[in-house]
């Protein structure tokens, strides 16, 4: 059955930076790329297991932009309106990070293609737009390590040993007024410094339960789904929080938290969710079922022998995970060593 998946997007313009900006969303992009398209087909794998991914952007490209995204998927075949308790996990966020990503990796085949067909001046263009891409995705990926709260802490550190200085001046010539002050800007420096390493902390001392690719089966919904990617603390908004009561959780929003496809015939509404690891369950046995979502066939190379799939090299260099490899079945080994 077809599947068809609308996503809408809109920007609004702000004084501070891009996040992507007019690269992302400027009319010449586009003007660029369909040039492309006409020569070389530029954009046509996107056209698999009859669906369509159809991208609405506006936006000056004049100006820079903030990102602000609107997502919306609509299944057409399974579920109407009806809503879940699991919605409460969906994540617009996590989706605009997933299409994000398939827009770098569209970038760059469009990059290479332009190469190969020696139109030198729109790969040098689609170049430009991919390197302002992957300079702001490597911001945001620092920031979710942690490697931001480390600088954070480092920052307020140095602030801290400075106002002791101003502190230690103020007492000697007995301005009591602005030493109290003083004390009052060294406490709570401190305080962030102390949260900023403390989260720096946990990011790097991350342990995951589950890995990129794995199938996972949600504990308390029961929904089956595909592990896509994984940040060490809940990344989300304190509204989202709010709304999926991450306070009620067990080990709250310290743990780590995944991006997951669910299936679409388990629940169609529900396209992405993000799920605290508390709340996920790894098969006892191997899952070899059908699994269908749009995301699968870009983000997997297919599956492997235990049912899971396997990530592709991008994503997995996205959060820095390993290969995985499939454990020997020493029972077939022998027999293998027989023969």
């Amino acid at each position: 059955m077809v599947q068809t998946l609308s996503i809408s997007s809109s920007l609004t313009s702000t004084g501070n930076t891009a996040v992507y900006g007019k690269e992302m969303v400027g009319r010449r992009h586009f003007e660029i790329i369909g040039k492309a398209n006409m020569k070389s087909g530029i954009g046509k794998h996107f056209l698999r297991h009859g669906y369509v991914p159809s991208f609405y952007f506006k936006g000056n490209p004049n100006s820079v932009k903030k990102r602000n995204f609107g997502v919306k998927a609509v299944w057409p075949f399974k579920g109407g309106d009806q809503e879940s308790g699991a919605s409460s996990e969906r994540s617009e966020a996590a989706n605009e990070d997933i299409l994000i990503f398939f827009f770098q990796l569209d970038l760059a085949t469009q990059v290479q293609r332009a190469l190969n067909l020696e139109e030198y001046e729109i790969a040098q263009q689609l170049r430009n737009k991919l390197t302002e891409v992957e300079a702001e995705i490597l911001k945001q990926q620092e920031a979710k390590r942690g490697l931001s709260s480390k600088s954070e802490a480092q920052d307020k550190a140095l602030s801290v040993v400075r106002l002791r200085g101003e502190l230690q001046n103020a007492i000697e010539n007995e301005n009591y007024t602005l030493a109290a002050q003083l004390r009052d800007d060294i406490s709570k420096l401190e305080a962030e410094s102390l949260a900023a390493s403390a989260k720096a902390l946990a990011h790097e001392n991350a342990q995951y339960a589950f890995r990129l690719g794995q199938k996972v089966q949600h504990k308390i919904f029961g929904y089956r789904a595909v592990v896509c990617g994984m940040d060490p603390v809940c990344c989300e908004s304190s509204t989202w929080m709010e709304a999926a009561q991450v306070e009620k959780l067990s080990l709250g929003s310290n743990q780590p938290f995944y991006q997951v496809l669910v299936d679409v015939y388990a629940d169609p509404n529900l396209l992405v969710a993000y799920v605290p690891e508390e709340n996920l369950l790894a098969p006892e046995e191997a899952d070899l079922k059908r699994f269908d979502h749009p995301y699968v066939s870009f983000l997997f190379y297919g599956m492997d022998a235990a049912g899971d799939f396997i990530p592709i090299k991008q994503l997995r260099e996205k959060y820095n995970r390993p290969r995985h490899e499939i454990p020997l079945d020493p029972e077939d080994d022998e027999g293998g060593g027989a023969a």
